[in-house]
């Protein structure tokens, strides 16, 4: 049976990126991001909202990135998936850690923020505009990070193949929306010309 290991994050830096790098030299950027729920109290008929903290690891030159564009209270939309890894405490005790090991970044808001920004898909999560980095998944903007190929089923996207496609270098272009565009006029069928434009 198929199994899907997804995780899509919108959310804000709570510090600036942390970045380390391997013997290999490949960088690592570590990132804590908070994202916020809003609810309404059915006892006191009022808003409440909880946060909840997420470790997202970068690798590459995503991570890079990461490190020269992002930071503390930068919003950001982020596609990864969930990885535990084990480690051993200084008591010597097995601890678990689980964080998102990210795949494709995009960088929301103004210049004054994080730069970049990116228009909204018709989705609310800001895909499709460009200023994103990441792999093909996804579609919009960017050109680097992932390599993984995607079904680009969210936003416009220039880069990428239709399906499957990507590769860790693809993108680019961007911009656009998931909804087809409307005519000028707001007319129907009666205002058409007869001509086959192609």
């Amino acid at each position: 049976m198929a199994s899907v290991n997804k995780v899509i994050l919108v959310g804000n830096l709570g510090a600036d990126p942390e970045v380390r790098y391997l013997p290999s030299g490949d960088a690592v950027a570590n990132i804590r991001l908070a994202t916020t729920d809003r609810y309404k109290d059915k006892a006191t008929n009022e808003f409440k909202e909880v946060t909840e903290w997420h470790r997202v690891a970068f690798f590459g030159r995503l991570a890079e990135i990461v490190n020269e564009y992002l930071k503390k209270g930068s919003a950001v939309y982020i596609e990864g998936r969930l990885r535990t890894r084990k480690w051993q405490g200084q008591d010597g005790q097995d601890r678990y850690s689980t964080e998102i090991v990210a795949d494709q970044m995009q960088m929301l808001g103004g210049r004054g923020g994080a730069g970049g920004g990116g228009g909204g898909g018709d989705d609310g999560y800001g895909g499709g505009g460009g200023g994103g980095y990441g792999g093909g998944s996804g579609g919009g903007g960017g050109g680097y990070g992932g390599g993984r190929g995607g079904d680009m089923e969210r936003g416009g996207g220039g880069g990428g193949r239709a399906s499957g496609g990507g590769g860790a270098r693809s993108g680019g272009g961007g911009g656009g929306s998931s909804r087809p565009s409307q005519p000028a006029s707001g007319g129907g069928f009666d205002e058409m010309d007869d001509d086959i434009p192609f």
